[in-house]
């Protein structure tokens, strides 16, 4: 299970809570980062900031979204592979839309031929600094091409040098479960809200044949409600006293921080 960070702090509170790894999602480095959609117009130096400042505040396991590759060739992602390994995350998933990508969830979205995403994985193992770096390779086909292609796509791509694949917005049970029986590799699955796929829970996920399970937005989305509702409060009640209760105690911000005042 991966919850998805929307900035260090959070990070670091994902750590202390116990979970194994986390995801840096796309979408959340365009809207709390950029404060902008998800439409790939965030940049690779963005990208490479905000895993630092994750990677510095945490020891567990990253993997990031990294979108098309920060451009459309395979020199372009090459150049990520290297940018984000050295920024300290573990592993990165690149996909197979056309530049600028959409929201995997979304209608519209276009793909390159798997010629040129072929190269494009080519290009980013060749780039990898060491072995333990997980590349994943994103397939946007089932919703756009259907899901045989998704199957021939996800072969092609691990035959190119991907260590597992991403099949996103895969919408049954059945298709998570025969996918897992036609792709015999790493996976990971994204359970998103409001999206196409059903809120399967991760064992359920384990029990289709799923390695990892990303819940790339749901801390953001917990945190913006409750921030509306906050400044609604505020501006109705002029006073946040009614919200106290509620916060996050000082001593506790110092304790996941690591800071003692005292000192």
């Amino acid at each position: 299970m991966m919850p998805g960070a929307f900035n260090a702090l959070c990070a670091r509170m994902i750590e202390r809570e116990g979970f194994d790894a986390m995801y840096l999602s796309g979408a959340v480095l365009a809207n709390s980062v950029g404060g902008m959609p998800d439409v790939g117009a965030m940049t690779l130096s963005e990208a490479r900031d905000h895993a630092n400042h994750i990677a510095d505040a945490t020891t567990i396991p990253i993997i990031m979204d990294a979108d098309t590759g920060y451009g459309e060739g395979p020199y372009n992602v090459a150049r990520t592979v290297r940018v984000l390994e050295a920024a300290g995350v573990s592993g990165i998933h690149i996909e197979d839309q056309e530049f600028p990508k959409r929201c995997g969830h979304l209608e519209g979205k276009r793909l390159i031929p798997p010629e040129e995403m072929c190269e494009k994985i080519a290009a980013a193992v060749a780039a990898k600094a060491g072995p333990d770096f997980l590349l994943l390779a994103r397939t946007d086909s089932c919703g756009v091409e259907g899901y045989d292609a998704a199957v021939e796509r996800a072969h092609a791509y691990l035959e190119a040098g991907a260590d597992g694949i991403f099949p996103e917005a895969l919408q049954t049970r059945d298709e998570f479960e025969r996918f897992a029986r036609d792709v015999d590799t790493i996976l990971l699955a994204n359970m998103t809200e409001f999206g196409k796929t059903p809120l399967f829970t991760a064992d359920e996920f384990g029990e289709m044949g799923y390695n990892m399970v990303i819940f790339p937005v749901t801390l953001q989305r917990l945190a913006m409600n409750a921030t509306r509702e906050a400044l609604r409060v505020l501006k109705c009640e002029r006073t946040q006293r009614s919200l106290v209760d509620q916060m996050q105690p000082r001593g506790e911000l110092y304790d996941l921080l690591g800071y003692d005042p005292a000192r």
